[in-house]
């Protein structure tokens, strides 16, 4: 049923929010103080025409805002944009009574994600390639993406190719397609079985195209070249679809708050240390524990270490810190602690650095919520939050990391 809606504040995923008899009502793509009509399905509604636009309102950057669901906010002014994001992680904050300094948003360009993961299904006229319209499983075919590296956007059409030659199944499968500095590496999962006539008409593909790397499930169907990645100035051959920061930039601009943070300590642990995005940049100074639970990410950590110069001695443990967090008397030894979990956060580790003595800790987070509950079982435990940055990794989406730097106050070793 279509009615109009008076659009109050943004929600956690940046649509439009008005208050109804019934209960709040979900608009995507309106903005604060916006009068407009509105198609409503229970507590959704699908926009139909914005009658009083904010002045906020700016012309999307993409031909498919709206229909896309990768991007929530391109028609959010930047300014505006940004503070949003940066208050996500200042309410965040209040709702566990935490008090602290929060910083400026650590701003996310244009055309900088160096890796995107995209939808694929054959129809019985095309294959489809690109994003999942929001809430939905239909993808929206798309043929620019403003946010991703012009090297991917340059090569959507030989990706759809891929896909085409790839595909073995009637359902939809994904390609994660990251930019290296060898090329493009493509790691397709859920594509049914390759045949070997696939394989070779694939690997032609690759070739042709100059990718450095395809992989199915995990395994590499052919590698041209090694799809190597830096971390500051360390080579690293990440594994077939294995965890990467989104952005170069906001990678570095994370890093550097912790590498600072942590400057002072000669030993230093690493937690979720993935492929060594920041061990490998604290092992310049420090010596480094690196705890993951992926085994080809922790085997790609420790080949990058032992083929870089000028590092101090790295050393990695698989385990897994939801099941066995390292307790509180393993951590006394180390001067300082990274640890970047996923969304779900680091609860349970979080326990024991805080009942531990470790002087410096330096959080990272893709989740406010998850970030806030742990920065207070480590307060509660003795630490004094001394900073807090947000980052706009995912540019025009709901999503923002934060980093938090804490110091306990009363150091012991």
């Amino acid at each position: 049923m279509s009615g109009e809606y008076q659009i109050e504040r943004l929600g956690a995923q940046g649509d439009g929010v008005a208050a109804t008899e019934r209960g709040p009502v979900y608009v995507p793509f309106t903005l604060p103080g916006e009068r407009v009509t509105a198609a409503r399905s229970g507590d959704r509604a699908d926009l139909l025409c914005v009658l009083e636009p904010s002045p906020l309102r700016i012309e999307p950057a993409c031909r498919h805002f709206g229909e896309c669901g990768g991007c929530a906010l391109q028609h959010m002014e930047e300014g505006a944009y940004r503070e949003w994001k940066r208050d996500r992680v200042v309410e965040a904050l209040k709702s566990r009574c935490i008090a602290a300094e929060v910083g400026p948003l650590v701003p996310c360009p244009p055309r900088a994600r160096r890796r995107v993961t995209l939808s694929a299904r054959r129809t019985e006229t095309r294959m489809l390639l690109g994003y999942n319209r929001a809430l939905s499983h239909t993808i929206v075919d798309i043929g620019e993406c403003p946010i991703a590296r012009p090297e991917i956007v340059a090569a959507l059409e030989p990706l759809r190719q891929l896909a085409k030659i790839m595909c073995n199944t009637d359902k939809a499968f994904r390609l994660t397609v990251t930019t290296t500095a060898s090329g493009l590496d493509v790691s397709v999962h859920d594509s049914g079985r390759l045949s070997e006539k696939a394989r070779k008409k694939a690997s032609d593909l690759v070739l042709a195209a100059g990718f450095a790397r395809l992989s199915l499930e995990g395994e590499v169907v052919i590698e041209p070249r090694e799809p190597v990645v830096l971390f500051g100035e360390v080579a690293v051959l990440p594994p077939p679809g294995g965890f990467l920061q989104a952005v170069a930039a906001a990678e570095a601009a994370m890093a550097s708050l912790v590498t600072s943070h942590l400057a002072g300590a000669k030993r230093v642990w690493d937690l979720f240390a993935g492929s060594g995005a920041f061990a490998l940049r604290l092992a310049r100074n420090s010596e480094v524990h690196a705890v993951e639970s992926d085994a080809p990410s922790l085997a790609a950590l420790d080949k990058g270490f032992r083929f870089a110069a000028g590092l101090k001695r790295v050393r990695t443990e698989r385990r897994d810190l939801f099941v066995r967090p390292l307790l509180a008397k393993d951590l006394d030894a180390c001067g300082g602690i990274v640890f970047d979990p996923p969304r779900a956060g680091a609860e349970a580790q979080s326990k024991q650095i805080a009942k531990s003595g470790v002087p410096l800790v330096a959080a990272v987070s893709c989740n406010p919520a998850t970030l806030a509950r742990d920065l207070a079982i480590l307060i509660e435990g003795g630490y004094a939050l001394e900073h807090v940055v947000p980052v706009d990794q995912f540019l025009w989406s709901p999503h923002v990391e934060a980093v938090a730097l804490l110091t306990k106050k009363k150091r012991r070793r």
